[in-house]
């Protein structure tokens, strides 16, 4: 497998850092109540790990490495507060909306987790896919929560109302913790046969024999060298 894809498929699938890593709980949960917001979540953790992944990058080889961790902090706090800006410039809604979580998006283990395990080692190239592809498969968990708590318990789809009927549970925090964990469980089910699947395959493909058929020569060449 290309190296790339493979880098972006650990960000999305392998290593999904809500569904298989369980990083970033807290603002999971507390941003989970409306797909808008969990989309909004999720896209400004994407932008702060592309960024903060290049530039981590291209910075690997001058941070001294007894201050890396303080340096990455640094890093990934101007990018957020570059955010911040902007968001309350142009999108002051969302901005409102995620309120005390924005700012904390500077300690969020995935940006910081990718910062140290991957973006320090790795050229920017491929740092940048890894920090697009787990953004990407951070927004994707986020905003199918947000889908699900939305529609169940308020009777919404991304603010446009559908029905009538919800149910109040789905909107509190003990509503959340369920999506999450069926979400979860869901995720690595499927995510666990698919990758059964694959190994089988590749186990069918080392055992079958090569083709065309091994004759011996017509000629009678055989018999005479076991003679």
């Amino acid at each position: 497998m290309n190296r790339y894809v493979k880098t972006a498929y650990d960000g999305l699938i392998t290593n999904n850092a809500t569904f298989k890593l369980v990083l970033g709980t807290c603002a999971t949960l507390a941003m989970s109540t409306s797909a808008v917001n969990s989309f909004g979540m999720g896209l400004s953790v994407t932008v702060v790990l592309l960024l903060s992944n290049v530039v981590i990058s291209l910075l690997r080889k001058v941070i001294p490495n007894t201050v890396r961790i303080p340096a990455f902090i640094v890093i990934i706090a101007t990018m957020v507060t570059l955010l911040r800006m902007v968001l309350e410039k142009y999108i002051p809604s969302l901005y409102d909306a995620m309120g005390v979580f924005l700012p904390l998006i500077v300690v969020n283990c995935v940006i910081l987790g990718r910062a140290e395990a991957f973006a320090s080692k790795q050229p920017v190239l491929d740092s940048a896919i890894d920090g697009l592809f787990t953004g990407l498969g951070l927004t994707f968990a986020l905003t199918l929560i947000g889908v699900i708590r939305e529609f169940l318990g308020s009777g919404s789809f991304f603010g446009i109302k559908v029905m009538d009927f919800s149910i109040g549970f789905f909107t509190n925090s003990a509503g959340a913790f369920f999506v999450y964990g069926i979400c979860i469980a869901l995720f690595v089910l499927a995510t666990g046969q698919i990758e059964k699947r694959a190994r089988a395959k590749r186990a069918r493909a080392l055992r079958r024999p090569p083709e065309g058929p091994l004759d011996p020569p017509e000629d009678g060449s055989a018999e005479k060298e076991v003679q």
